[in-house]
Formats: C-alpha cells, sequence, structure tokens
C-alpha cells in the first residue's frame, strides 16, 4: 500500500482500507451455513466499496462529484451494517466481539461520511 504525502487527506482512505480488510479476515470464522454464504458475498461487496468510492471521491473531478461519491460511501456502509447484524454467529463470544467491534466502526464511518454530506450545498 502506498504511503500518502497528506496523511490528513488520506486518513480516511486508509480507516475504509483497514476496515475492508478486518470485514474480509473476520467473515473466514463466520460459521458456513446457507444464508451467511450469501450474507457474506454481500457483505464483502459492500464493505471494499465504501474505500473505493472514498477513492473515487478524492479523485472528483468537481465538489458536487465529491459529494455524490461521498453519499454513496455512506449509503455503502448503511448496507454493510445491515449484512453485518442478519449474520448468525450463534453463540461464539468471540465472533460477536469481533462482530461488534465492526458494526461499532462501520457506524462511525456512516456518522463521518453524513456530517460530509450535511457540510454540502447540494
Amino acid at each position: 500500500m502506498y504511503k500518502a504525502q497528506n496523511t490528513k487527506k488520506y486518513d480516511l482512505e486508509e480507516r475504509t482500507y483497514r476496515f475492508a480488510k478486518d470485514v474480509r479476515d473476520f467473515v473466514k470464522y463466520i460459521p458456513k451455513i446457507n444464508t451467511n454464504n450469501i450474507y457474506i458475498t454481500q457483505l464483502i461487496r459492500s464493505s471494499s466499496s465504501i474505500g473505493a468510492n472514498f477513492i473515487e471521491a478524492n479523485e472528483a473531478l468537481s465538489k458536487k462529484d465529491f459529494y455524490h461519491r461521498v453519499r454513496i460511501c455512506r449509503k455503502e456502509a448503511k448496507e454493510t451494517n445491515f449484512w453485518l447484524l442478519l449474520l448468525d454467529i450463534s453463540t461464539n463470544l468471540q465472533l460477536q466481539s469481533k462482530l461488534d467491534n465492526l458494526i461499532q466502526e462501520v457506524n462511525e464511518l456512516m456518522k463521518i461520511f453524513g456530517a460530509i454530506v450535511s457540510k454540502s450545498n447540494f
């Protein structure tokens, strides 16, 4: 992974990248039942889409494009939260703790993207 010169600008890029990796690592331990397999596929897509869209936002050609991409980030974060809540991890307390941490992080990301969107004039 590259190191950005302006770390403040790319801090959220790094954070969304780490989140997608954490989700990827987490799903390796989820019980492989039919419903979870479907949710896992959706979860991987939406969690990685958050960071990908934020990278696109940082390369936006206009402010309007930037805020549009950030709204997509917020939408993908909400979807990721939905899939996380649907996972069936039974009574595995260790997995539940990791799941709780991921839910907390995605909720923080939703708030961050929501704050950025609310500051837009579009």
